[in-house]
Parts: C-alpha cells; structure tokens; sequence
C-alpha cells in the first residue's frame, strides 16, 4: 500500500535530507506537502488525509507534542525525528510509532516505514469488523499469590491484568484481584495462553477482543464492553492475532 505522508520540520537541510531518502529508499511513500513550524504543519495536517507524520520535535513557537495535543482524534502514525534523545519517553506516551535519531540512519528509516506499513495494512483489513482471534480459547490454569496462601484462576476468566506500580490488577467477569507481582510477571506467565501486552499498563486476552478502534494510539472493545488504550508500539502484535 501507499502511505500518504508529510513532512514538519523546521531546518531546510533535514527536510531535504529526509525527502531524498524517502524517494530513493521508500517507494511506498507518497510524500504529500512539508511544514517548516507548529502552526503550518497543524493546518497541513487538517487538510490531508494521511497515513503518516515524520515530525520535528523542537521547532520555533512550540513542539512537537504541542502539535499531538491540539489533535486528540488523530488517525495517522507518527514518526519523531529528532536529535535529541531525552524526548523518548515523551514520545511514547504521545504513542510514537517509532523514534528516529539526526543524523538519519537509512536502515532505521526503512524499518520505520515498514512497520507503519505493517500496522496500516493490518488496520484496514480489520476496519469495522468485528474481530475473532486465531488463536483457541486460553485454557489453562495459573496460581496466584496471597497473604495467606495462593488462588488458582482459570486463565480464560481473565478479561485483562492491568499494571499498577508493582502490583498487578487482574479482571474477571464480576470482580477484580490485587496481586503483589509486576504486569511484566503476568506478562511472561500467560504467554502461552495467547495475552498480549497492548500497553505499557495492559495485558489482554485476546480471545476476548471484539473490536480495534483505530486513533492517535488505537483502542480494543473486549467483549465485556471494556475498552482499553493500545500503544503505537504495540500496535502490530496485537493484530498479528487476527485474519
């Protein structure tokens, strides 16, 4: 597919830069407009259909989350490209698809644009349908640690586990369990069990996902009618679970 893209960046040189690379090296980028600021690239965006931002961060009169915030609905990915590092985390919460360092390492551009490939391909095909898994039903059964002994769970009663410093909200059905174990714990323990991590605080059943939601990180409907933030980053594990 064609990913229909733009530029906003405020040095003349790196958009060059940026827009030879993308014609010699990634074909499958249809470079629509560029933007040298905030205010120029938001309008840019309102008025183009697009798949794909490459974005600045500092640039004169604001930034680049500056930018993410005045567009809450937003459907495109984007891509930070930056010389400064610090901003990572910043990026991650603002639900970057990926995060590209100055000066531009080709290798790296590719792989950012086949992974925005990958995760626009799989969203399409997914559009408005209700999902079912690949995978079987979890079935299964895992123990979990209390004060004064243990639980067993079926581990298809678990709708999702939700992080929570260094405890683990895990939800069923009617009710909700504090467990004293990281998300990354249950992570690792329900692997086999088809549970992905969709965000830096969830891990789903995916057998319970009935509906993707694309947005400026994407959301899941589980089957309870709970609806829960996907991360950019996450994005194309999560759907690599479905046809």
């Amino acid at each position: 597919m064609q990913l229909q893209a733009i530029i906003i960046e405020d040095e003349a040189n790196s958009r060059e830069i940026l827009r030879n690379y993308l014609a010699k090296y990634c074909d499958e980028v249809n470079l629509l407009g560029e933007a040298s600021n905030i205010k120029e690239g938001l309008e840019l965006i309102r008025r183009s259909n697009l798949d794909l931002v490459f974005l600045d961060v500092e640039m004169p009169f604001g930034n680049a989350f500056d930018l993410l915030d005045k567009i809450p609905d937003r459907t495109f990915e984007t891509v930070f490209v930056t010389a400064y590092n610090q901003y990572a985390m910043d990026a991650l919460n603002h639900h970057a698809a990926y995060y590209l360092m100055k000066p531009i390492n080709i290798d790296e551009l590719i792989k950012a644009v086949d992974y925005v490939k990958e995760i626009k391909t799989k969203e399409n095909a997914l559009d408005g349908q209700v999902l079912r898994a690949n995978s079987i039903k979890a079935e299964g059964k895992i123990t979990l640690p209390q004060q004064d002994g243990f639980q067993v769970l079926e581990v298809g009663d678990i709708y999702f586990c939700k992080a929570d410093d260094n405890y683990t909200e895990i939800y069923l059905e009617h009710k909700k369990i504090l467990v004293s174990k990281t998300l990354k714990y249950f992570e690792d323990v329900l692997k086999p069990y088809a549970f992905a991590r969709i965000h830096k605080s969830y891990l789903v059943n995916v057998a319970e996902v009935v509906k993707y939601k694309k947005g400026k990180g994407g959301s899941v409907v589980l089957s309870n009618g709970k609806e829960l933030s996907v991360s950019a980053s996450k994005k194309s594990t999560l759907l690599s679970y479905f046809q």
